[in-house]
Parts: structure tokens; C-alpha cells; sequence
């Protein structure tokens, strides 16, 4: 009976030493054999990692991390190559997020399955691609018209790139008063529009629900703010 109740109370102690995770980050890369794979987040301006697992064999991975408050993250991959490392966006909030993958197209194919704001973000991106694949196609004209020598095209086509800016910054800053209880409204606006006028960027922090204010992005929003207004009061 001794023996039996010293195991029982080993068992307990061991489980309530276990870790728990704020973040868990699951997945699967097909086609990977051999590589690592990085959970990374921006600190202070820097890119720092916070957890890290090497693959052998077996494609499914799992990392974790402290979390705060819903925040950004980036899952790297190290094919073991001498090519760039790939990379992966998303918004993670506590629990579980789940991402699957390819090697073969690690960025382009991957799923992601978790936190509201996740999906808030891929709403947001899906109408900004469009603006970009727009944008693209403007540089590939303009670089035709000044190779042609053609003035007025070219003209033409640099109002243009000022009237996508214009519709892309108040695409974002619309997106963001309607998404004012999401963290991703002030991400967004830290990202995305930090360059906008400051009577957006103010609309935009005035219509934050109280609990997104006081989240990561919505407190660096705010000191955003106040180091912009302060500059300006110096001049």
C-alpha cells in the first residue's frame, strides 16, 4: 500500500508541475524529412525566437509560448538549404492554433486554423492582395511607358499609383472602424497606415472597444499616437 500511495503522489506532484502553455501551435509539413521549424514574434523592433523543434522524420511539429494578449506571430522553416528561410503570418490568441502545410509551398499553402482574429486578418488580406496584384501591374506599365518615352502614360499612370494609395488607406482605415473589437483594427493601423493623417489614425484608437485598447497592439497604438502629437506640438 505504501509503495502503491508513494506512486500516487509522484503521479500528482509530476502533474501539477506540468507546464501549461498559453500558446499551442500544432501542424504538419508534408513532404518535410528533415529540418526546423521556428516559432518567432517581434520584440522591441526585433525579430526573437520563442520556441523551436527539429524535424526527423516525422513532418508534425509542435511548439508553444506565453501570450499575453491575442498577438502576431511567424512559424520559419529551415529546409536545411542554402535558400532563405520561409516564413508564416498569424494571429494567434490563447488555446490552439493549428497550421498545415507543404514543403513544397510552405507559405502559399498553408491552412491556419485558430483564433478569431486569424480569420479578421485573412478577411483584411484577401481584399489587400487585390490592391497589390493592382499595384503590380501599374510598375509593370510604368516601367513599359518610361522605356517607351511615352511622358504622358507615364504621367497618367503615377496618379493612378497615388489613387490605389488613397483607396488602400481608406480601405484599411474603414476595415479598422469596423473591426474596432478586434486586436487585428489596431495592428492593422500600425502596419498597414502608420504614414496616415493623424485625424484617421485618431478616429481609428477613439472607436477601440475598451478591451482592445488595453491589449499589446492597442497600448503600442496609443504611444503611437501620443509621440506623433507631441512631435507635432514641437513644431
Amino acid at each position: 500500500m505504501k509503495k502503491i500511495s508513494t506512486l500516487l503522489v509522484l503521479l500528482l506532484i509530476f502533474s501539477c508541475e506540468k507546464e501549461q502553455h498559453d500558446l499551442t501551435v500544432i501542424g504538419n509539413i508534408k513532404g518535410l524529412k528533415k529540418g526546423s521549424v521556428y516559432l518567432k514574434k517581434v520584440k522591441d523592433t526585433a525579430l526573437v525566437m520563442i520556441d523551436s523543434v527539429t524535424i526527423n522524420g516525422n513532418s508534425q511539429f509542435e511548439l508553444h509560448s506565453k501570450l499575453e494578449s491575442p498577438e502576431v506571430f511567424f512559424l520559419y522553416l529551415d529546409k536545411n538549404s542554402n535558400s532563405e528561410d520561409d516564413r508564416i503570418l498569424f494571429f494567434a490568441d490563447k488555446g490552439i492554433t493549428e497550421i498545415n502545410t507543404t514543403l513544397k509551398n510552405f507559405s502559399f499553402d498553408a491552412k491556419i486554423n485558430g483564433s478569431k482574429q486569424q480569420k479578421t486578418l485573412e478577411e483584411y488580406r484577401l481584399m489587400a492582395s487585390r490592391f497589390n496584384e493592382k499595384n503590380l501591374n501599374l510598375i509593370k506599365e510604368s516601367f513599359e511607358a518610361q522605356k517607351n518615352g511615352d511622358t504622358s502614360k507615364f504621367n497618367s499612370i503615377q496618379n493612378e499609383f497615388d489613387n490605389l494609395l488613397k483607396r488602400k488607406y481608406l480601405y484599411t482605415v474603414n476595415f479598422a472602424l469596423n473591426h474596432k473589437d478586434s486586436e487585428v483594427a489596431p495592428y492593422l493601423a500600425l502596419t498597414e497606415i502608420y504614414n496616415a493623417q493623424i485625424k484617421f489614425l485618431d478616429t481609428i484608437n477613439v472607436s477601440l472597444t475598451p478591451e482592445v485598447k488595453n491589449s499589446k497592439y492597442g497600448k503600442e497604438f496609443q504611444n503611437f499616437i501620443d509621440n506623433i502629437k507631441k512631435e507635432n506640438s514641437k513644431n
